[in-house]
C-alpha cells in the first residue's frame, strides 16, 4: 500500500509530538506524607540546670532546714563533720566534697544543682560592714577589742612571735548547764605559725 507524502509527514509529527508530563504532585504528595510517617520524633531538649549563687543556694536551705524542722547538728551527722564546719559551709563558707554535699541535699529534699553550689570554692568572709551590728556577732568584736592586746601578749610569751591560723584550724560550740544560766562555751583550736628569717 502506498501511502501519501502528507500522511506521511503527519504520521512522523505525531510520533515525535511530547506528550502531557507526569504530574509530580503525587509524588510529592506520597513523599511527605511518607515522611510523616516513618520519620522518627525529635525529643523535647533537655532542660537546662541554673546553679544558683551561694546567697540563693544558703537562702533554699535555710528555707528547707526550717521546713523539716532540722538542726545543724542533724545535718552535720548525716555528712559526717563537725557542726561547726557543716554550719559554716552551709552558710557559704567552705567547699563540700561531692558526697557531702549531696547528703546535705537528700537531707533537706534539695536538688542537684544546691548541691553542685555546695561544692563551689566560695568567697569567703559573710559579713557586709567592717564593723557588724548584729548584737551576738558585734559581742565577738568587742572581744576583739577589749582583750586582743591580751590575747596576742601571752600567745607571743607562749609561743614565740608568729599567729595562730585560721587555715588549719577548728572551732566548737557547746552548752554549758550553770544554775545562774547557761554558758556559751566557744573554743578555738588553730596551728601556731612562726614568723619566718631569711
Amino acid at each position: 500500500m502506498k501511502i501519501s507524502s502528507d500522511a506521511a509527514k503527519n504520521r512522523t509529527a505525531q510520533m515525535h509530538r511530547p506528550g502531557p508530563k507526569p504530574s509530580n504532585l503525587a509524588v510529592i504528595s506520597s513523599g511527605v506524607a511518607g515522611n510523616s510517617a516513618t520519620a522518627p520524633k525529635r525529643a523535647p531538649a533537655p532542660e537546662e540546670t541554673v546553679v544558683p549563687t551561694r546567697q540563693e543556694a544558703t537562702k533554699k536551705i535555710l528555707e528547707a532546714k526550717q521546713r523539716e524542722g532540722l538542726t545543724f547538728e542533724q545535718i552535720a551527722t548525716a555528712v559526717g563533720r563537725n557542726k561547726v564546719w557543716v554550719t559554716a559551709a552551709l552558710l557559704g563558707q567552705a567547699p563540700m566534697s561531692p558526697e557531702e554535699a549531696e547528703a546535705a541535699v537528700q537531707l533537706l529534699g534539695l536538688g542537684p544543682e544546691v548541691a553542685a553550689t555546695l561544692q563551689q570554692i566560695p568567697m569567703k568572709g559573710s559579713l557586709e560592714t567592717t564593723v557588724p551590728v548584729d548584737p551576738l556577732i558585734y559581742r565577738f568584736h568587742e572581744i576583739t577589742q577589749v582583750y586582743g592586746t591580751t590575747i596576742k601578749a601571752l600567745i607571743h610569751e607562749m609561743f614565740g612571735d608568729g599567729i595562730m591560723s585560721a587555715i588549719d584550724f577548728e572551732m566548737d560550740i557547746q552548752r554549758e548547764q550553770d544554775p545562774k544560766g547557761d554558758r556559751v562555751v566557744v573554743t578555738y583550736s588553730g596551728k601556731f605559725l612562726p614568723y619566718r628569717k631569711w
